[in-house]
């Protein structure tokens, strides 16, 4: 019975298909760049989002039943599951650890100076400069592919582009590890990016059931294998990333479907919202079992979440003006940080990475080094300021000693009712700094010169840090730079104002807002994590305003930081919006006029060895001939498949004639699992096959293993059109044909309404569809 089902498939596809008269008038778009040209450099692949409906699909098809369907189901939600307590486990392991690597080097710092400055910063710098050698060594030895954030190469991923290394086990350690390293040592870095990289990694191997190179690995998982099945784990991973990161489930869920993902439906929504949920209850668990004391330095300041519930209660007209030069400031500072970054990054790509890991582990350590005198010294140079009038409702002390939760750091200063702003934001880690930006009920604590020093010296820091060997994070940098220009503001506002409720802090969270908008230009993601971090829901039409402001600003000189990684890397991705130049374009003129490689349905093996030998192509329509000698598209099948049946040999015959399926002398030799591509993108190589001579002479029959059912588009479709039918279905192959002669029937929306009747195998199709009689 499937054997008919498929023979009349391969007939229905010789007459709906166009013939084709020569090789030249019918062209393929091969591989996932579609359009675009294919990088065949720097282990770039694309995926096989579609489904291959091959004879070993329609097979496994047949033989499931309802009950399986449900358990597959189950299954995805299970490992939701998991991804999302892995994810925050992971999270909640780096964030102690980083906490605590910041808590005893600036206690232990600190207990130093009380003797001499001197030797206090000898001792940080150690310090920091062995954290930052510990996180560049593991990269540059150990997970070369854990480098930077990793959005930019998930975001490649789950746009159908497979790099090399991104999804490994040991990308994973490298990642955890490296973060902690460059993080507790002070970098201009966070390690929010990274934790994005680190949920991906973590579903994608669960989802391939652990990792047969270190043997951590169970069959039991082994269940989903498809590029199809992955993308969506990977899916759930990065927005359990964010919510581990930000503690923002809700943010997580809007960043996996603004940023990261091309291909989106209401079944991944519902999955992705469970893990980021299960994400938050984790998080919540362990910061609640770390305030009884057992995990060290860590504290109130371990995750990210600056509470500013208690500041500004209300807003006036008048100071949406100030509030819109914000959104411009962020939008100029954000474009020129990409700007920045991107010419840093190609140099150093160019010039300074091509000499090997040496240099690279010295770069990281002459950054750490600098970094390092910039925060210790800086705060030398400014002199403290006297202590104001402490008010016991607000909670805030002042002083407080460095490295300690708290503003008004007294640091280097000749009297103990002193502080030393600069050191406040400087000499503190990231989390602090920024809580103690965002702090209400501080007015006057820092100095517009304060201020300006350590914008400028740490936009400087963060476009150098940017691009070197260790996992860098760009949302907390940039909610740093962001809050600084945003209370520099904030102070002009309360000095000319001269109103009461105005509170600098609530200038900084949007000054945050509008840098981030400025450089990653996300609007909805960022504004529900800036509200969710900040716990101050009636700060959201500012944020909305602000970043709106901030992206159309940007976008007026470059992209957003993520794109224009991704083009560094040399990631082909399709963007949402095709280019202006396809609309004068057509699908014919974009196939180019070279002759396509395709496959008789019965070929030879000699032939098909040749073939995947002289040409890196990883599609090929199979032509078969009619009657009457006129040939026809019947498929598409892929190289990975061709290596398969190359491998395994079960399916050579001795004669040149198809196999007919209905004779029952043939049954399917390989399951639709054999055929997936392994997640690493190491798959089955052509020179790793051995055939022997006989086996050369021998020949395949390629109809069982075809896609009967490829998509096509004539050849007249405008190229923006078929940019959109490429990118939206995820495909990775479409074929061009001229235009068809005869046309079988019209479907519309009624003809795909099935209504289930009482008998489950009785299906009545409430067709409308006008029918070519045959």
């Amino acid at each position: 019975m499937l054997s008919n089902h498929f023979q009349n498939g391969i007939e229905t596809a010789r007459l709906v298909w166009s013939r084709i008269p020569n090789s030249e008038e019918s062209q393929l778009l091969d591989d996932a760049v579609g359009i675009l040209k294919k990088n065949d450099g720097g282990g770039v692949e694309s995926l096989d989002y579609e489904v291959i409906e091959n004879f070993a699909y329609r097979e496994e098809q047949a033989q499931r039943g309802k009950l399986y369907v449900s358990y597959l189901l189950v299954v995805k939600w299970f490992f939701a599951l998991l991804i999302g307590i892995c994810t925050g486990l992971a999270a909640v392991f780096i964030n102690i650890a980083v906490e605590n690597f910041a808590g005893w080097k600036f206690s232990v710092t600190f207990n130093i100076i009380q003797k001499s400055y001197i030797a206090g910063f000898v001792v940080y710098v150690l310090i920091n400069l062995a954290l930052v050698f510990s996180s560049v060594y593991i990269i540059t030895q150990f997970a070369p592919a854990a480098a930077g954030s990793g959005i930019p190469e998930i975001k490649g991923y789950l746009n159908g582009v497979d790099i090399h290394g991104i999804l490994l086990f040991r990308t994973l350690i490298g990642k955890i590890f490296g973060s902690i390293g460059s993080v507790g040592g002070g970098l201009a870095l966070g390690k929010e990016g990274p934790l994005v990289h680190t949920g991906a990694c973590i579903a994608s191997l669960l989802g391939q059931g652990g990792s047969t190179k270190y043997h951590l690995n169970s069959r039991w998982f082994q269940v989903f294998k498809s590029d199809r099945d992955r993308r969506d784990l990977v899916t759930c991973g990065c927005a359990a990333g964010v919510a581990a990161a930000f503690r923002a489930p809700v943010g997580g869920v809007l960043f996996a479907l603004e940023e990261v993902t091309s291909w989106w439906r209401s079944q991944l929504m519902w999955r992705v919202f469970f893990t980021s949920a299960v994400v938050a209850v984790v998080v919540r668990a362990a910061m609640g079992w770390c305030k009884s004391g057992k995990c060290g330095h860590f504290g109130s300041g371990g995750f990210i979440i600056w509470d500013i519930s208690d500041g500004q209660e209300d807003y006036s007209f008048a100071e949406l003006f100030p509030m819109a030069i914000i959104g411009v400031i962020g939008g100029l500072l954000g474009s020129l940080f990409n700007q920045l970054t991107l010419y840093i990054t190609t140099w150093r790509r160019n010039h300074l990475h091509k000499k090997g890991n040496r240099v690279k582990i010295i770069e990281a350590c002459l950054v750490s080094i600098l970094t390092s005198a910039i925060s210790f010294g800086l705060p030398l140079l400014r002199k403290c300021s006297p202590c104001p009038d402490s008010d016991p409702a607000s909670g805030i002390e002042c002083p407080r000693p460095p490295g300690m939760y708290g503003n008004y750091v007294n640091f280097f200063c000749s009297k103990d009712k002193e502080y030393n702003d600069l050191a406040t934001i400087f000499f503190n880690t990231q989390d602090d700094a920024i809580r103690n930006l965002f702090s209400a009920k501080t007015i006057n604590e820092y100095s517009s010169q304060s201020l300006l020093t350590f914008l400028v010296m740490f936009y400087a820091l963060a476009v150098v840090t940017f691009g070197t060997a260790v996992p860098a994070g760009q949302f907390v940098p940039g909610i740093m730079i962001g809050s600084t220009y945003g209370r520099l503001v904030g102070m002009f506002v309360v000095k000319y104002y001269r109103k009461l409720n105005i509170e600098e802090g609530t200038y900084a969270l949007l000054g945050a807002a509008s840098f981030l908008g400025g450089s990653m230009r996300m609007t909805v993601s960022l504004c529900v994590i800036m509200v969710e971090i900040s716990n101050n829901l009636k700060f959201l039409p500012l944020i909305m305003l602000v970043l709106l402001i901030s992206k159309a600003v940007g976008d007026a000189f470059n992209e957003g930081i993520y794109e224009e990684q991704a083009q560094l890397r040399g990631i082909p991705l399709l963007e949402s919006r095709p280019k202006y130049e396809m609309r004068n374009m057509t699908a014919k003129e974009a196939c180019g006029s070279g002759r396509v490689v395709s496959f008789p349905r019965v070929v030879k093996v000699s032939d098909v060895v040749s073939i995947l030998r002289s040409n890196k192509h990883n599609g090929f329509p199979v032509i078969d001939h009619t009657r009457s000698g006129e040939p026809l598209v019947i498929g598409l099948v892929l190289r990975s498949h061709l290596l398969v049946i190359l491998q395994s040999k079960v399916d050579f015959q001795h004669s040149p004639l198809p196999s007919d399926p209905r004779g029952g002398g043939r049954s399917i030799r390989h399951d639709s699992g054999e055929f997936a591509k392994p997640v690493s993108s190491k798959g089955i190589c052509i020179d790793d096959i051995h055939l022997s001579s006989d086996d050369l002479e021998m020949y395949i029959d390629l109809a069982p293993f075809l896609n009967p059912s490829p998509y096509i588009v004539p050849e007249d479709m405008s190229l923006t059109k078929v940019y959109n039918l490429f990118r939206q279905l995820g495909l990775r192959h479409l074929f061009v044909v001229p235009r068809p002669s005869r046309v079988l029937g019209l479907i519309t929306r009624k003809d795909l309404l099935i209504e289930d009747k009482e008998n489950v195998n009785t299906l009545e199709l409430q067709s409308t569809s006008n029918s070519a009689s045959e």
